[in-house]
């Protein structure tokens, strides 16, 4: 362990005492940090840089899983929040805020007439499916891409421990880019699929016409198209992936950037569908907490008055340009390659030359995080972001990279670690 992250790694003991991981978000946990060669606990976040508890600055490309759109501690999300917290919290009653919050939703997310809030991505994804196999009067439902920790879901992946059989025999997962294979389920079911649920994007691109092929086919079958757009909503586009594709779905879950970091999530939706939610049950105590409502209704008004989403394309664009280039120029593309969208790029390590895949990321990360970036592979962009901070993480890989190559080439990637490699986990993509 280095002194860098000696308070990290001693908070990090403590937290393993009273917690299961040592935090409360999977992704956040050692499992995917290398153990003395990361930071672990972050202290305070301003615009694009975070700053760990032992006082190292980061340029941040993580921005919370992709929750933070606008940058930490946007001004115009703080002065809403703060603003609210004079009227209260939480209440007995209904706030106006809902309806606010609800209608600038529906002004801008196209397949939304009616709008339900929860709290988390898993309640809103949960809850669509909940909707989805009510309307139909079905119970098998298909999936493409991660949903949550939820049942429903969960139990499809490795992680099903503590999932009932009966529950995992209901859920069907599809490769993306792959009709063929969703329309098999609904062969195999007939009748019993309630619909699909899958992100619209997310490593991959759609191929041509993909979309468009899926909702036809669905619909054929007499299920519903829902699109799990708890990241690409208002990231994407103001209306998320089924405005930048031009395919609107019959639901959608929306979440993170909805509220630029604040607990909020929505299902959304065709009317018709949506008002059988007076009769399925969706409902939360904090379901109408104010303060997430006043940021989610602080960070619409800011998608719609200034060039967000497509500032994220253009610095995105040119990041995914530039990374490219340096992956061509030190050679490292038998084992790094980059792909996704401007605004939620990944770099993907692969095995090679007898290392594995989690060996590389390890080294990366040990190299990235001591030069001052955080990211665990993707590239989670910021309104926040200036050209500035794409040319340094630029600069930081154009050192990386070649060190990258010279460690799996030359074979002595293990001595150059200054920790234990990461081990193969269960991944959310």
């Amino acid at each position: 362990m280095t002194e860098r992250y000696a308070r990290s790694e001693a908070m990090l003991q403590r937290a393993l005492n009273v917690t299961p991981l040592g935090t409360q978000t999977f992704s956040k946990s050692y499992t995917q940090f290398p153990r003395g060669a990361a930071p672990f606990f972050i202290q305070r976040a301003q615009g694009s840089r975070v700053w760990d508890i032992d006082g190292n600055e980061y340029l941040d490309f993580s921005n919370s899983l992709t929750a933070i759109t606008l940058g930490h501690n946007d001004p115009d999300v703080t002065a809403a929040v703060r603003a609210q917290l004079d009227e209260g919290v939480i209440f007995p009653l209904a706030h106006p805020i809902e309806v606010a919050c609800a209608e600038a939703i529906t002004q801008m997310v196209p397949c939304a007439d009616m709008v339900r809030f929860g709290k988390n991505g898993s309640d809103a994804t949960a809850g669509a499916i909940r909707l989805a196999r009510a309307w139909t009067n079905r119970d098998h439902i298909i999936v493409c891409g991660y949903h949550g920790w939820q049942d429903w879901y969960i139990g499809s992946t490795s992680r099903s421990r503590g999932v009932p059989q009966a529950t995992r025999d209901l859920t069907h997962s599809v490769p993306y880019n792959d009709p063929e294979a969703v329309d098999a389920v609904f062969r195999e079911y007939p009748g019993n699929v309630a619909g699909i649920i899958l992100e619209p994007m997310n490593v991959a691109w759609p191929r041509s016409g993909y979309l468009d092929e899926l909702k036809a086919l669905v619909h054929r079958h007499g299920g519903l198209l829902v699109f799990d757009e708890v990241i690409t909503g208002f990231r994407f586009a103001n209306g998320g992936a089924q405005e930048a594709f031009g395919v609107i779905p019959d639901l959608c879950a929306l979440g993170k950037g909805i509220a630029n970091g604040y607990p909020l999530s929505a299902v959304a939706g065709r009317g018709d569908v949506m008002k059988l939610l007076e009769e399925v049950f969706f409902s939360f105590t904090m379901g109408g907490e104010a303060l997430s409502l006043a940021a989610a209704t602080a960070t619409l008004e800011k998608l719609r008055r200034e060039p967000v989403t497509d500032t994220l394309a253009r610095r995105g664009t040119s990041l995914i340009t530039q990374v490219q280039a340096l992956i061509d120029g030190h050679g490292v593309g038998a084992f790094i390659t980059l792909s996704g969208h401007p605004s939620w790029s990944f770099l993907l390590m692969r095995e090679y030359n007898g290392y594995e895949s989690t060996d590389i990321k390890t080294l990366f990360l040990q190299e990235i995080f001591a030069r001052g970036v955080l990211n665990v592979g993707t590239h989670n962009m910021s309104y926040a972001h200036s050209e500035s901070d794409v040319s340094r993480l630029v600069e930081i890989y154009n050192e990386v990279f070649p060190l990258l190559r010279t460690a799996v080439v030359e074979g002595n990637l293990k001595q150059m670690l200054k920790c234990e490699p990461l081990k193969p986990l269960f991944m959310v993509r």
